[in-house]
């Protein structure tokens, strides 16, 4: 018995194949970037940085080009800046540090014989804390308000809140003290009436003169400006601004500049070379006066050659009446346009000519960050349309409520998608090439094509094309048009964005000429609308969604539009049981009349669940034309090809009170949870008592059983707890499976309906369905397949003994393989499953694993996960594994995803433990909620409202950013490095007499350093 539980020695084969098929790594963060706080552009490498309030620095570029940063302190980035065509960075922090990042390259490595290039990646490199001014405690007055890097690219000006000036030597990040400019230095200057005594505040902008180097403006929040000239540390040009300054912006030529404050308006100020004092600007304008309006936080004044200046500025609305609006405004000529966006502008910048030798700027794109989501608006097509995002976009334009992942999608599929969704793009959409485009992606092509599907709060589906690192939108599906809305778009049909006339007309008629921008909707018409839950079949092209309310819509994909009334049937899940009363949310009214759909999935047939709770559980087989659905309350099974009802049960318990108040109910009160706790104190006390008086007969039993229970766990284990039956919500439906399997007995198989309940129930249902060859439906004889329906039998009912949630449902064939999906047997897509030897049934409960022979289940192996590791089974997901170093090589594994966010996995179908990888943070409740796996070894879970963590588990499968960029520093390196090395040569030449031979010289940086 000593060596009863002695560690199993570990087979060295075994562990290098393991190596060979599994590896985690999270790879790349989808989405746009949570909480942004500021932006960056650089016009020659054409790359743009966005800095986050969790400190996080990512540069983006062409479609697959993504850099991530992370400061070590988890502190908002306050402003960015990079250092034109080198691959340098600037970041301010919060906390008043200033950090410098690098992009750095690896070198040139040769595979195969074929040279390839180094990959790029963000590195920080150097960091500096302004010092505090001497006789000052309070470190505010040296805290950084505006960044201003010189042409040059080696000087630094940084502008405080105390007014100051300092200058930063580039790319030590070194200051410079004989620089500093205070503003006891500014105000000798000043005229005593200006003075007055009152503090100048701080520094709001500073930017250098177009045309004269060395020469800068400096923007005081009191209303100052001064025309500074750091090599004589003199001002040439004070303008006395009274108004409180917000921003400035100079004009191409550098003999105008532009100022904004915070009433709303702007002033153009000349700048001369006579008096040294400038008392009024040559024009002011309140756009949207007379009356207070809010502050312009921003102004950009870019000249064409073609027409007048474009001018563009945030805020400036009027307080009263649009003080909430989130607004940009464009103005050319008569042309005017004020962008509404749902969230607040963070920061804007346009991209422009910025080359030294032309004379106007002829800005191309106006770039646009939001609280929320990027715009981009194409400024060279009249009036002024958005550009579709390749990536960036807002996942969470309304809140993601589920997931689904489809791999190896067809070609034909991929396509329909693709036009269906340029088919919905409004005229207001351009299709001018993508701004950014910086950069270039050295990552292989994707192998296959996949989509990701998201669910959300109003009613839609999005489709995502996950194939790459960028994900980009595809396609979206609404079901809004189905029901009788609040806010219908059918009841109104004249829609602006499809109608230019009338838009032309409405921003006429409207003063500020409002234009909606942007996708960002948080609000929901109607939260019933909800998607909970998607299933799509990849080969006949149905879709199945479930949504908050009841309902189940079946759609098939047309590429026509159609206008056509969706057929409703209603399935009662309580079968008129008693005692029970739904409490919760009314059900959507369907439309009874035609409805428009566009090109895309159009519903076929919408199923209503009575009572209309939200749908826990969907699974479709198309190849049967079956879709089963469940809720609180129990399951159904329709065939949606005849509009036939198959199934209804119901699972409720008598005690499943909760059940019957819905997700969107108040009934719940605290009296209520505080009475049903003290019941449970009560009843526990009185079990308490009746235990203390035992007979020595129930005394003995119990001391067998002790035993009993001694001999089977392991030392390892923890004691696990029977759940009670009576527990709330144990009716709730968790999953089904579908399989062509042996359930009546061991010879003859067909198809089988698998049901799965929170309390550790399993239904398992023969199916009659009608042209499936399962050695019973041939035996009826005369009846045509038109006119038979499909049947379903309850041919098994388990019980797990913990009655734990039962997570996941999944039949093996005769080799302990998964079934194949419908239409891949029989179209021969996929390897014949074995359908000689005896099938069995994995069921995955929060508690543990087991394996059940079929049809007489009776268990095989099992893996008690709760009690091995004290966690729960949140996720299950059965993958193929394929091998990074032999081709034909590949595992079925079942992976597991349990409440502290680690990931166990297990081989099938023996469920011996192979790796085990940390992957969520077991506080991030959302995130372990809404992960979803590939069959491929990937996952995507949410790091935050808009952003997918995509991670994966396979050494083979990795999609990650490679991407490299022609950085201008490292020729700068090169050009001095060759100046230095050639005078030297030369000078051994002149000395030795050697001859002059070829060098090849290496341009990376660091090998200059090692030679």
């Amino acid at each position: 018995m000593k060596f009863r539980f002695r560690r199993q020695s570990t087979d060295p084969q075994r562990e290098k194949i393991k190596q060979e098929l599994f590896a985690f790594k999270k790879t790349v963060e989808h989405g746009f970037p949570h909480q942004p706080s500021a932006l960056a552009f650089d016009p020659k490498l054409q790359l743009m940085a966005i800095g986050t309030k969790s400190g996080a620095i990512k540069i983006y570029g062409a479609p697959g080009v993504e850099f991530t940063g992370l400061h070590k302190d988890a502190t908002a980035v306050t402003q960015i800046l990079f250092l034109p065509g080198r691959g340098c960075l600037l970041s301010v922090l919060d906390d008043n540090t200033i950090h410098r990042w690098e992009l750095v390259a690896e070198s040139t490595r040769e595979v195969g014989g074929v040279k390839k290039e180094g990959v790029v990646s963000l590195r920080e490199v150097d960091s500096y804390s302004l010092p505090g001014r001497p006789g000052i405690e309070s470190s505010s007055a040296t805290r950084a308000t505006v960044l201003l890097l010189l042409k040059s690219c080696d000087l630094l000006c940084v502008g405080t809140e105390g007014g100051g000036v300092y200058v930063l030597e580039l790319p030590r990040l070194s200051l410079k003290e004989n620089q500093t400019l205070l503003q006891d230095h500014v105000t000798q200057s000043l005229p005593d009436d200006y003075r007055c005594g009152k503090s100048l505040g701080p520094v709001e902008s500073l930017q250098e003169h177009p045309q004269q180097a060395g020469k800068i403006l400096i923007g005081y929040s009191r209303g100052l400006v001064v025309l500074w000239d750091l090599s004589s540390r003199h001002a040439d040009q004070l303008f006395l601004g009274k108004q409180q300054l917000e921003s400035l912006v100079w004009e191409r030529s550098g003999n105008l500049f532009v100022s904004s404050h915070n009433d709303g308006g702007y002033s153009v100020w000349a700048v001369t070379n006579g008096n040294i004092y400038n008392h009024q600007p040559v024009s002011s304008t309140i756009p949207y006066g007379p009356f207070p309006c809010k502050a312009i936080t921003k102004i950009l004044w870019r000249t064409t050659q073609l027409s007048s200046p474009v001018i563009l500025y945030s805020g400036g609305m009027p307080r009263a009446s649009y003080g909430d609006r989130h607004c940009l405004t464009i103005q050319q000529d008569k042309e005017h346009v004020t962008l509404d966006f749902t969230s607040r502008v963070i920061d804007f910048f346009t991209v422009h000519n910025m080359d030294n030798d032309k004379e106007f700027d002829d800005p191309s794109a106006l770039v646009v960050l939001l609280e929320e989501e990027l715009v981009v608006i194409d400024l060279l097509t009249p009036g002024w349309p958005s550009l579709p995002t390749p990536y960036l976009a807002p996942l969470h334009s309304s809140a993601i409520t589920c997931s689904c992942h489809v791999t190896n999608v067809s070609t034909k599929l991929w396509e329909r998608l693709i036009n269906a969704g340029k088919a919905q793009q409004s005229r207001r959409h351009t299709h001018r090439k993508w701004p950014i485009c910086g950069g270039k992606s050295l990552a292989p092509p994707p192998r296959q094509q996949e989509l990701l599907l998201t669910g959300h709060e109003d009613g839609t589906v999005r489709f995502w094309d996950a194939s790459g690192v960028a994900l980009t939108p595809l396609y979206k599906l609404s079901t809004a048009n189905v029901f009788h809305t609040d806010c219908d778009p059918i009841d109104d049909p004249h829609d602006p964005c499809d109608d230019p006339d009338m838009q032309q007309q409405e921003e006429e008629e409207e003063w500020p000429p409002f234009r909606k921008v942007g996708c960002f909707d948080p609000y929901s018409d109607d939260p019933r609308l909800g998607i909970q839950k998607i299933s799509l079949c990849k080969y006949s092209n149905k879709l199945v969604v479930a949504g908050t309310a009841g309902q189940v819509i079946v759609l098939g994909l047309n590429d026509e539009r159609s206008d056509h009334l969706v057929d409703v049937s209603v399935m009662d899940l309580l079968q008129d049981r008693e005692g029970f009363t739904w409490k919760g949310h009314d059900r959507l009214e369907p439309r009874l009349k035609p409805a428009p759909f566009l090109p895309g999935f159009q519903p076929l047939v919408l199923l209503q669940c009575l009572p209309p709770a939200s749908v826990t559980a969907v699974a479709l087989h198309a190849e049967w034309n079956l879709v089963a659905f469940g809720t609180s309350h129990g399951f159904g099974l329709f065939d949606y090809h005849r509009r036939n009802a198959v199934l209804a049960r119901c699972t409720l318990h008598p005690n499943d009170s909760l059940a019957m108040e819905g997700p969107l109910s108040r009934v719940k009160s605290l009296k209520k949870s505080l009475r049903q706790s003290f019941r449970r104190i009560r009843k526990s006390r009185v079990s308490g008592k009746k235990r203390a008086v035992i007979t020595t007969t129930s005394k003995v039993q119990e001391a067998n059983a002790a035993l009993a229970e001694q001999e089977e766990v392991a030392p390892v284990q923890r004691r696990i707890e029977p759940r009670s039956a009576d527990d709330s919500l144990s009716g709730v439906v968790r999953c089904f499976c579908f399989a062509d399997t042996f359930l009546r007995d061991g010879t003859h198989h067909g198809p089988t309906l698998w049901a799965g309940t929170n309390s550790g129930s399993v239904y398992a249902y023969a199916l009659e369905v009608p042209g499936v060859d399962s050695g019973r439906t041939c035996e009826r004889g005369g009846a045509s397949e038109s006119s038979m329906c499909v049947e379903a039998v309850l041919g098994k009912e388990i019980q797990l003994m913990h009655r734990a949630p039962v997570v996941s449902i999944c039949v093996l064939d005769g080799r302990g393989k998964p079934l194949p999906d419908p239409y891949e047997a029989s179209q021969d897509l996929s390897i014949a499953p074995d359908m000689t030897n005896a099938h069995s049934v994995l069921i995955a409960s929060e508690e543990q694993l087991k394996v059940f022979s079929l049809p007489k289940v009776s268990a095989k192996t099992k893996f008690k996960l709760t009690a091995h590791e004290g966690c729960r089974v949140r996720k299950v997901a059965l993958v193929l594994f394929s091998s990074a170093v032999q081709e034909d090589y590949s595992e079925h594994t079942l992976v597991c995803l349990t409440n502290m966010g680690d990931m166990h996995l297990f081989n099938m179908p023996g469920l011996r433990p192979q790796v085990r990888f940390d992957c969520i943070r077991k506080e991030d409740i959302s995130g372990i909620a809404s992960c979803v796996f590939t069959k491929n070894g990937q996952g995507f879970y949410l790091i935050s409202p808009s952003e997918y963590e995509r991670f994966s588990l396979s050494a083979k499968v990795l999609i990650k950013p490679q991407c490299s960029v022609q950085l201008l520093r490292h020729l700068g390196h090169m050009f001095t490095w060759l100046v230095a090395l050639s005078s030297w040569f030369i000078c051994q030449c002149s000395f030795n007499g050697f001859a002059l031979c070829t060098l090849s010289l290496k341009t990376d940086h660091r090998s200059q350093k090692n030679t």
